[in-house]
């Protein structure tokens, strides 16, 4: 069977999501705290490459070189403020469409995930006429659910092409396992598609380094059913390439952290900050706010500048290493409330109306339900590909257990989510079609 979407799919999810943007005047972006809402902490960086003063400045004030956040989301941003000038409208069309763009692509990504894993071996298909009933219905929800899309629509941050790159990701993975194909590709075509996963890990990095936990996963479950793990074999230099490019793609960031910031940071320098923020009393198990002063002039503010991005982060790491110490309890406590959140709650406006904020929990929590029981039936079933499913479920949330946790955190995983939550409901059976099961 194909394994290739109707291109419909994607026009239609691209076309609804730049309706959105234009109908809704969602580009319109609030100018409170000189333009704070406009991308955060990568405005702030891609204006300052902007205006000639290189990749820093994540904040109010100027501070000098960052590693604060990977590149490739605020390189965008610069972008289009070269093109259409910093803070403006055209700018924020210009990034809401790239965001639409790589969310439209996710749901390709999602046919082919669905095709292969379910639809391939008959599974879910009921009495459907359709060759792949679960990849059709995964890839509409995706293209047209509001869910899906909020994210490319009114946030200028990262969560659309991270979610498109690690998606991809997964696809290539399942190539690689020749998942769903009736007859295993050439060693040499191989090659080829480990060069790409790679890459895409790569850039997955650059976009969003907390989810590199699953790199490893998934490298050992391609992996695992031959002999590779013992002999040299074209799937183990298949990995060796991969590898080999994943660290290409990451050598000129490294690079010019080593130079401009003298340590070596591999994807970013903000964890202990942010562990100290998870930590601090006073702000609860999900702390809201920046992590820095807005205001230049604040004295927090001055001594991260005075000290420096890299020595201020790591002197914030041991001060929540001490409160950790202090207060194991509250630590723990502060996890479990992030791990129940992740599947099960969404951040609460005050400002939001009470019905809005009912429908937002439920659709948030209903979509995680139902991901987790589909890929539990996945599981129980031995589906094609549930394992890397399992493993990215296990790994993607696990970094912001510690630190932090908002809803966008999870929508890397809602691609897969949304095929899971398809494969449940096509997996149930009318109670007459049952009854006539056991009656045989």
């Amino acid at each position: 069977m194909s394994f290739r979407a109707p291109r419909v799919i994607f026009w239609a999810g691209f076309a609804l999501r730049m309706a959105c943007i234009l109908i809704g005047r969602t580009y319109r972006i609030h100018l409170t705290g000189d333009h704070f809402d406009y991308g955060f902490e990568a405005g702030r960086i891609a204006r300052s490459l902007v205006q000639g003063h290189g990749y820093g400045n994540p904040f109010n004030g100027f501070s000098g070189p960052t590693a604060w956040l990977p590149p490739l989301f605020p390189l965008l941003m610069a972008l289009g403020f070269k093109l259409f000038g910093v803070y403006t409208n055209g700018a924020a069309i210009f990034i809401m469409a790239c965001d639409s763009l790589f969310s439209a692509a996710v749901a390709p990504a999602i046919y082919e995930i669905a095709a292969r894993c379910f639809d391939a071996h008959g599974l879910a298909r009921r009495a459907s006429e359709k060759a792949a009933p679960v990849a059709l219905w995964s890839a509409w929800l995706w293209a047209v659910y509001p869910a899906a899309l909020q994210f490319a629509i009114h946030w200028l941050w990262e969560m659309s092409l991270t979610a498109c790159l690690f998606t991809w990701a997964f696809v290539f993975a399942l190539r690689l396992r020749h998942i769903g194909e009736p007859e295993a590709s050439k060693p040499s075509r191989d090659l080829g598609l480990w060069a790409i996963f790679g890459l895409l890990w790569g850039l997955v990095t650059l976009s969003n380094s907390s989810l590199l936990l699953v790199l490893p996963a998934w490298i050992l479950w391609i992996l695992w059913p031959s002999k590779t793990l013992r002999t040299f074999s074209p799937k183990a230099a298949g990995a060796v390439l991969a590898c080999v490019v994943f660290a290409t793609t990451l050598a000129p960031w490294i690079i010019r952290n080593e130079h401009t910031l003298h340590a070596f940071i591999p994807t970013r320098d903000n964890f202990g900050v942010e562990l100290f923020r998870s930590v601090e009393p006073g702000n609860g198990s999900l702390p809201w706010g920046t992590a820095m002063p807005l205001w230049p002039g604040d004295p927090e503010f001055q001594r991260f500048v005075r000290m420096g991005e890299v020595a201020y982060g790591q002197a914030k790491g041991e001060e929540a290493k001490a409160l950790i110490r202090a207060y194991p309890g509250e630590f723990v406590r502060r996890i479990r409330d992030r791990m129940i959140f992740f599947w099960d709650g969404t951040p609460h406006s005050p400002e939001g109306h009470p019905l809005l904020e009912y429908l937002r929990l439920l659709s948030y929590s209903f979509l995680g339900t139902c991901g987790l029981l589909g890929l539990l039936l996945a599981l129980k079933r031995r589906a094609s590909g549930a394992w890397p499913m399992a493993l990215a479920f296990l790994l993607v949330p696990l970094p912001y257990y510690f630190v932090t946790m908002q809803a966008r955190f999870r929508h890397p995983l809602e691609p897969l989510i949304a095929v899971l939550a398809v494969y449940l409901f096509r997996s149930t059976q009318p109670r007459a079609e049952l009854q006539r099961k056991a009656a045989r």
